[in-house]
């Protein structure tokens, strides 16, 4: 088994590797691709700071091939431009791809509190799921929960850097297959998490068929709309703010943006 345990002199190493023209090829090349395979769609940018660091908060769906940042990107450095980085924080599962070493040069980096703060303190953007793996892999019966599993470094990351809290919602992504069941529980009395899967995850979609976690369904085209919230700022929190009480109202406020979004939903997959 390959150690993937990234040291942070490493993992803070990465956040020099973004490539502005390399990201501005690839976004260009998506682009096109996002608009006309899911119809995205995503609203409220406007409401992001013009400039300054930021620490974005989304849900994160769609299972292992998630759309989330495909839609997202292009949508933000078609506003913003390339002068303007954003960092995503990725699972160390995806740098493991034979793609893995080129994330970097896009801005994505492996998670972790050491690469959220120094991405702030630089004046970034910073792009963050909390929920992860645990979130992608929601059962489509509950696909308009916001859950993040009781994770709540994003807020102590926030606290400690002074920056406002930007709620983003997407809605669509887990309509592109069948989600049954996370499969955690099966997880746990397997022993995975020693490899560090928490979940085994059981779905339904094309080409495959019935899977557990592998080979990932081809996504189905689902119209996906992403929403930019008001920005949070925790200073309405007092001097020392309560890293759960801020997660409750992150939380409070996404859900009721993601309801209001399914309630604007006419049919799965339609949108």
């Amino acid at each position: 088994m390959v150690d993937n345990v990234v040291d942070d002199e490493a993992l803070s190493g990465e956040l020099t590797k973004w490539d502005p023209s390399f990201t501005r090829v690839l976004t260009n090349a998506v682009r096109p691709l996002m608009r006309a395979y899911f119809r995205a769609e995503v609203r409220g940018l406007e409401l992001f700071p013009p400039s300054g660091p930021v620490l974005a908060v989304c849900n994160h769906s769609g299972g292992m091939l998630t759309p989330d940042v495909l839609v997202f990107g292009p949508a933000f450095f078609g506003r913003f431009g390339y002068d303007r980085p954003l960092y995503t924080l990725g699972h160390y599962g995806i740098f493991i791809a034979p793609w893995g070493p080129l994330l970097p040069r896009l801005g994505v980096v492996h998670a972790s509190p050491e690469n959220a703060r120094k991405a702030l303190h630089a004046g970034g953007a910073v792009l963050v799921f909390p929920g992860g793996d645990y979130d992608a892999y929601r059962p489509t019966l509950a696909a308009n929960v916001i859950d993040f599993e009781g994770r709540t470094g994003y807020v102590r990351v926030a606290i400690e850097t002074g920056v406002p809290i930007m709620p983003v919602v997407s809605i669509g992504a887990q309509e592109t297959q069948f989600f049954i069941t996370r499969g955690d529980h099966l997880a746990t009395r397997l022993g995975l998490h020693r490899i560090r899967l928490d979940i085994l995850p059981v779905s339904l979609g094309l080409p495959f068929g019935l899977t557990v976690f592998m080979p990932p369904n081809f996504p189905l085209p689902s119209k996906i709309v992403t929403e930019v919230l008001e920005p949070i700022d925790l200073a309405q929190f007092g001097k020392r703010p309560d890293v759960d009480e801020v997660d409750a109202h992150v939380r409070r406020v996404m859900q009721a943006g993601l309801d209001r979004l399914a309630r604007q939903r006419r049919l799965p997959l339609l949108g």
